[in-house]
């Protein structure tokens, strides 16, 4: 429940830049795949360059941008989703312990999707960075194995995060899409359920 209405900055341009980048590069590369073999490594390119800017800018970033605002305990996350599952999950200002948990597992999938690409681009066409690194036979099809389980994976952990965006905007009243396009959110007067206490 809202207690206010003034809206307040949350998200910096570099995130917001970084997190529909993202979405745009990783759609881009699944979509394409070997049927477009440039546009797919160039998409896999940006997601991993997308994906180090945001590791570094997790480090010296703005408050809500930074690991150290959003990486919790397991306990705590194991709460907080047993507190969404009952409709009574506790708001945060910036990402909730499960959505610091799925940023994290996300950065971790796409890093092995990306880099698996790049060694498998090595391997069967022989070009990119990691050309020459692996041999085409037994190397080439366990590293596009591995490319495949991971983009899958991340595809998995896609749909889980729109759905928690989508239970949590229902859960608190309010549109945490459009906030990731402003940068703004509402205000909570009340610190117990803003994550200000951090």
């Amino acid at each position: 429940m809202q207690h206010n209405t003034q809206q307040i900055k949350v998200w910096d341009p570099l995130v917001r830049f970084f997190h529909w980048s993202l979405v745009l590069a990783f759609m881009i590369a699944y979509i394409t795949e070997e049927d477009f073999l440039t546009l797919h490594s160039y998409a896999g390119y940006a997601v991993l360059g997308l994906i180090l800017v945001r590791i570094v800018w997790g480090l010296i970033g703005t408050r809500h941008a930074r690991f150290r605002d959003f990486i919790y305990p397991p306990e705590t996350i194991k709460q907080f989703i047993k507190d969404t599952m009952t409709l009574k999950a506790r708001r945060y200002l910036g990402h909730n312990p499960a959505g610091g948990a799925m940023i994290l597992l996300m950065i971790v999938s796409l890093i092995i999707t990306s880099v698996s690409g790049i060694a498998v681009y090595g391997a069967e066409e022989q070009l990119g960075p990691m050309a020459g690194w692996f041999s085409h036979g037994f190397w080439g099809e366990a590293l596009e194995e591995l490319h495949e389980f991971f983009a899958n994976f991340t595809l998995l952990l896609v749909f889980i995060h729109i759905s928690g965006v989508i239970i949590e905007s229902l859960i608190h009243k309010e549109n945490l899409v459009k906030s990731m396009v402003t940068g703004m959110k509402q205000a909570d007067s009340n610190k117990q359920a803003s994550g200000e206490s951090k």
